[in-house]
């Protein structure tokens, strides 16, 4: 019961965002968008704080790395071959584009940020827990209102009817489907979580700042920690993906990028693929920023 509580919460959340946009003051709403791109720090710096405070009740903590990291490249590398062997098979030819490296490193500098934010969070929880002083920080509360603020950037979205064509709705797909496909490839090197578990941690399409708090809340704090680590893993393997191939193989690079192709990786979809495949990375981003908190947390309660 209590896992349909939370669910209801994250879904209630996004839609009051969704449906309260552009019925806002105009001044609350240009102050959200402003804290939008820099929310998700502030999440990630509660989760690590509450992560630390929790550490020595996680048994083999040295393992959440080398799971998330194993995860990460499983599915990432299972989207990509998923998305080429569909496209490949409906007769669509590979495409020719430019790269940017100052681009690729300002990408690679965005995700330090990402990495930045968890170290300040544990540190400032050990320094505090050395002065024997307890702080408890509530990141499911910070998250609701972060996805309160999705809902609202969700409305503003610029989708087009007329890119809701079957192959544009071909990206996502792949992305799911590949995702479970390397959940599948993991279980040959992940002994220690099981096959249902790898499902789950599979459908965060990158959306790290959502699938650790509500992984934690709704199964455990190591589980939480691998989500989080498994999403932040998948956007860096993204951006490389994405300079490495998204140039001939556009649509595989949109779909690893997941639920970031309709924001954080927009400007690299469109410099490293084109401005054609513009429509591919806002509907395939769309609806895995909606699938992604459902999904997961579905699994979760299973």
């Amino acid at each position: 019961m209590q896992s349909i509580w939370l669910i209801f919460q994250l879904l209630v959340c996004l839609i009051i965002g969704f449906l309260f946009a552009r019925r806002l003051p105009s001044m609350i709403e240009k102050a959200a968008f402003k804290l939008l791109p820099y929310f998700s720090y502030l999440l990630l710096f509660a989760i690590a704080f509450e992560f630390a405070q929790i550490i020595d009740s996680i048994t083999q903590p040295q393992l959440i790395l080398k799971s998330a990291l194993i995860i990460s490249v499983c599915t990432s590398l299972g989207t990509v071959i998923c998305c080429y062997f569909f496209f490949k098979s409906l007769g669509i030819q590979p495409t020719h584009g430019q790269v940017s490296l100052s681009l690729f490193f300002k990408s690679l500098l965005n995700i330090s940020y990402a990495f930045i934010a968890l170290c300040l969070g544990y540190f400032a929880a050990i320094s505090l827990t050395s002065f024997h002083y307890t702080l408890h920080i509530n990141s499911w509360n910070l998250l609701l209102f972060f996805m309160f603020l999705i809902g609202l950037d969700l409305a503003y979205s610029p989708l087009d009817r007329s890119w809701m064509n079957w192959r544009i709705m071909l990206v996502p797909l792949c992305a799911i489907i590949g995702s479970i496909f390397g959940a599948f490839l993991s279980i040959l090197f992940i002994e220690n979580i099981n096959f249902k578990d790898l499902i789950m941690l599979s459908q965060g399409y990158g959306f790290y700042s959502m699938s650790g708090i509500v992984i934690t809340e709704l199964r455990n704090a190591e589980l939480g920690s691998i989500a989080l680590m498994n999403d932040l893993f998948r956007e860096i393997i993204a951006i490389l993906i994405m300079y490495a191939v998204g140039w001939r193989y556009p649509r595989s690079a949109i779909a690893t990028a997941g639920a970031t192709s309709m924001d954080v990786s927009l400007p690299m979809i469109k410099q490293a693929c084109g401005n054609d495949f513009i429509p591919h990375a806002m509907v395939s981003g769309f609806i895995l920023s909606l699938l992604a908190p459902i999904l997961v947390s579905v699994l979760a309660a299973l």
